[in-house]
């Protein structure tokens, strides 16, 4: 071997000095800088978008009801998600190397599976929430506190953190994979196995579980609404009637299927993945995995969209902050509906 080859072999190795690093995935400059800016703006969006819905909810009391409560929490588990897992991920995507050791690692891999779990299961709540406003509305207050949405909160927060590090620590996901691990094993990788039985349990305890409850109750809650259109609409008369009816109901339908539409395409196909790829050999290249865990996060970055900037309350509240401690307008400090 010639002094040249060697070199070129040294330079798409993690740990040129380590013979058992991995290999640098190879890519030219400027997709790697495309590759960057994309996600250091997902990120940004993802953290300061989530951000900017936690410190409306704490700052306005008129937003600090029940169902406000699960969303500032479920921006809490998506802003820490975009500030201790996804930095951390990009790097590992993009030059396809893990430079923080195993035991960061590990860390790394259990705060991913919390806080995504987490957010599953916030949306989960979120519908259940809306599902008893909607169709029990007589005994929704007396029902849902904000002490009981704070025992709930709680409990996926302690649910989340207990069931991922005791995954990832435990090692139970790998039972059986032993071989293939050490096999595939090389210094400057972190790669999450799954065994198939806990193939099949992760996926359904955390996201067709869940999935199905959401699914369930936004297409009850689309049924009653509908009805509560139209006997509203039975009120009213002539033209009026029929606008307002038809209104409704398309706001109805385009809100519920934006909501499920994201969800699903987000989160469906890293979950599929994850639950066949044991199955099949693991035959899922790392650049496809590497997508749908993207894609996974990617909810991450809508769900201030969905969850804040389509309510008027909040964009109320947006201007508000913005044009209180940005642009030093105190003329207008307090929280109005229309």
């Amino acid at each position: 071997m010639t002094s040249n080859e060697t070199n070129t072999q040294i330079v798409f190795l993690c740990y040129p000095l380590r013979p058992d690093s991995c290999l640098k995935v190879q890519r030219y400059v400027v997709v790697k800088v495309a590759m960057y800016v994309f996600l250091v703006l997902m990120i940004l969006t993802t953290v300061f978008g989530n951000l900017l819905i936690i410190i409306s909810i704490s700052h306005f009391k008129q937003l600090q009801s029940p169902t406000h409560l699960i969303v500032r929490s479920l921006a809490s588990s998506d802003c820490l998600l975009g500030s201790l897992v996804m930095p951390y991920s990009m790097v590992r995507s993009v030059e396809g190397c893990w430079y923080l050791g195993d035991f960061v690692c590990k860390v790394h891999s259990s705060l991913d599976m919390s806080f995504c779990i987490s957010s599953i299961l916030h949306l989960s709540l979120i519908s259940v929430d809306r599902y008893m406003a909607i169709c029990d509305p007589l005994r929704y207050r007396i029902r849902v506190t904000n002490n009981t949405v704070t025992a709930f909160i709680i409990f996926i927060w302690l649910f989340s953190f207990v069931f991922s590090f005791s995954v990832v620590f435990s090692g139970i996901n790998a039972v059986g994979l032993e071989m293939l691990i050490l096999q595939t094993h090389c210094v400057g990788s972190c790669v999450l196995f799954f065994n198939k039985q806990w193939g099949i349990i992760c996926p359904i305890l955390t996201f067709f579980l869940p999935g199905t409850i959401m699914s369930s109750l936004y297409m009850k809650i689309f049924y009653v609404a509908q009805k509560h259109a139209k006997v509203m609409s039975e009120r009213m008369t002539g033209r009026l009637k029929s606008q307002s009816s038809a209104h409704r109901e398309r706001k109805a339908a385009k809100t519920l299927a934006f909501v499920m539409g994201v969800f699903l395409f987000c989160w469906l196909p890293f979950f599929t993945v994850t639950a066949l790829d044991p199955f099949f050999n693991f035959f899922t290249p790392a650049v496809v995995f590497d997508a749908v865990i993207w894609f996974a996060y990617l909810n991450s970055t809508c769900n201030p969209l969905i969850y804040g900037f389509f309510y008027p309350c909040f964009q109320s509240a947006f201007k508000i902050l913005i044009s209180t401690y940005i642009c030093g307008n105190k003329d207008c400090n307090t929280l109005v509906f229309e």
